[in-house]
């Protein structure tokens, strides 16, 4: 994303704003048409950060039910819908780094050393560092690589997500290049 709102290129606040409205009203024709607008870039947003194809389905298939059960419970966002999603899926990622760590990184492992080529699992490795060197950083500024890297979020849009002005989201991207460096340079 690259346009200076947190709305999809083609939609205006307006439109979001009704889109919201007919989603708050569990109208299914705005619920699918916030799926297809946004279920894609979730999916690139968590197979990056979990490297897993079916995890990252689990997590954009948990991201919108947690948005389905904010709506119907009436606390669903007035605003930013992608912003909520996008942090949705960043607590649902967290949790399951939290939770399923250890067991995760095993089985990781043994798939990255089943019949790959060296080239390949050279990359793999480095993937993997890369990873687990983000997931040491601070929730804030994992949120500020992955959405600004990996999403090709502007600033503007990373403090939307994160309800901070931009200049700390430049402070945080700072921070977080700064130590993803440092961790990188350790596990080299």
């Amino acid at each position: 994303m690259s346009n200076s709102t947190s709305y999809p290129v083609s939609a205006t606040v307006s439109e979001e704003q009704k889109l919201l409205h007919l989603a708050a009203q569990l109208n299914t024709r705005a619920l699918a048409e916030i799926y297809d607008v946004y279920s894609s870039g979730i999916y690139r947003y968590a197979m990056r950060r979990l490297g897993d194809r079916t995890v990252a389905e689990d997590c954009v298939a948990e991201t919108f039910a947690r948005f389905l059960k904010a709506l119907q419970e009436r606390r669903g966002p007035r605003e930013h819908v992608q912003a909520y999603l996008y942090r949705i899926a960043h607590n649902w990622i967290v949790d399951f780094y939290r939770n399923n760590e250890q067991t995760y990184e095993l089985s990781e492992a043994i798939r990255s050393e089943a019949d790959v080529p060296e080239e390949e699992a050279a990359k793999h490795i480095r993937q993997k560092q890369v990873r687990k060197a983000i997931r040491m950083l601070t929730p804030d500024q994992q949120n500020v690589v992955a959405l600004k890297y990996l999403e090709d979020w502007c600033n503007e849009e990373i403090a939307c997500v994160l309800h901070k002005p931009v200049g700390a989201v430049k402070s945080i991207q700072h921070r977080a290049l700064k130590s993803l460096q440092k961790l990188l340079a350790e596990t080299s």
